[in-house]
């Protein structure tokens, strides 16, 4: 059956708050462990579901949606590839007692345009159906991404903060959009000085705003990396439970930063000793939920790596003229940088205001 976009609207529109077991708890679940299709304004949409081994249908489990960046899939975060851990380094870290359901989706284009809003009526989709079918603590739902899965993180805690608990945002910009984005919501972001694709400007007005809506202290002066390792600031005067925390480092666009002297990608630690603090709230209540937005159609899981397939350029670059690197900015309303990319990628339009050499 497929429900038309109204219908998804008004639905998105009556979303739970924070604070109840959801519906799936104590039922036989359906969702396994695979690959799953939505249809959103006429579009078949994909994602990922990775249940804990032991899942037990009475226990209510974190839900953490994982985004991946310009040019990847969800294919490539839940195996893990292109320089990112699968899932992000999250799921060692969150066993036992802690133990969540990851969601991987899949972006249009390769992308989180969210034209129209429609990546996050996908989100309120993928919430909805994976909430009736098993058991998620509704007021511990997280996302994370890198670069454009960080733009979508962000946009979700903007659309529907009464949805979401915390999110971590890594090296991103607002390239999906804030629609909303007056509410508060917990926030973990880390950017590198260097980052040659998002500037670490474009990380600072993301964070701004979360800083602000948290009733957070603002930072003065801005910190700086600490030589080769990363600088982790915990804001001061955040409002209760909505707290802020920002990490700098030296260095360039990339999820698996690490430390001087170290080989372990600091995201996935940061990250969840920044979620680790929140606990359930009143999952003893039992409101009522309405019906899933979407039934979904489970596939066999395909979770072999593949690479990633770049979306097709819009634009051709001029020629002649300083170059853009390979993932840099090169066009977009307002943009007075070069317009050419080095020999290999091409100009791509992502909107109206960001291109991106790919």
């Amino acid at each position: 059956m497929q429900l038309s976009t109204l219908t998804l609207l008004a639905l998105a529109s009556a979303a739970p708050v924070l604070g109840a077991r959801s519906p799936g708890c104590g039922n036989t679940p359906t969702i396994r462990s695979g690959e799953y299709t939505a249809q959103i304004n006429g579009k078949n949409r994909q994602y990922i579901v990775r249940l804990p081994d032991s899942y037990n249908s009475n226990q209510a489990y974190r839900l953490v949606f994982t985004f991946h960046a310009l040019g990847g899939d969800h294919r490539q975060i839940a195996n893990g590839g292109g320089g990112t851990l699968s899932y992000y380094g999250l799921p060692p870290l969150m066993t036992g007692n802690n133990s969540a359901i990851f969601v991987s989706p899949n972006g249009l284009n390769n992308g989180w345009a969210n034209k129209g809003g429609e990546d996050v009526t996908f989100v309120d989709t993928m919430v909805r159906t994976i909430e009736n079918d098993l058991c998620v603590e509704q007021s511990l739902r997280f996302a994370t991404g890198f670069s454009y899965g960080g733009a979508m993180s962000y946009a979700w805690a903007c659309a529907r903060p009464d949805d979401v608990r915390a999110i971590s945002v890594l090296s991103s910009a607002v390239l999906s959009g804030c629609a909303g984005g007056t509410k508060p919501v917990a926030y973990y972001h880390q950017h590198g000085t260097r980052d040659s694709v998002l500037s670490i400007q474009m990380g600072r007005q993301m964070r701004d705003r979360f800083v602000q809506n948290n009733g957070c202290t603002h930072l003065n002066p801005e910190p700086q990396p600490n030589g080769g390792r990363s600088t982790k600031t915990r804001y001061s005067g955040c409002l209760p439970d909505k707290p802020a925390t920002w990490v700098i480092f030296d260095g360039d666009h990339n999820p698996s930063q690490t430390d001087q002297g170290s080989n372990t990608p600091f995201a996935p630690g940061n990250t969840w000793e920044f979620w680790s603090q929140f606990q359930a709230k009143n999952s003893d209540g039992n409101p009522t939920q309405p019906q899933p937005t979407q039934p979904t159609t489970p596939t066999q899981p395909q979770l072999t790596t593949q690479p990633p397939v770049n979306p097709q350029p819009t634009q051709q670059p001029p020629v002649n003229e300083p170059t853009t690197p390979k993932w840099g900015q090169c066009g977009g309303n307002g943009w007075n940088g070069p317009k050419a990319c080095v020999s290999g990628s091409t100009c791509t339009r992502l909107n109206d205001y960001y291109w991106q050499c790919l």
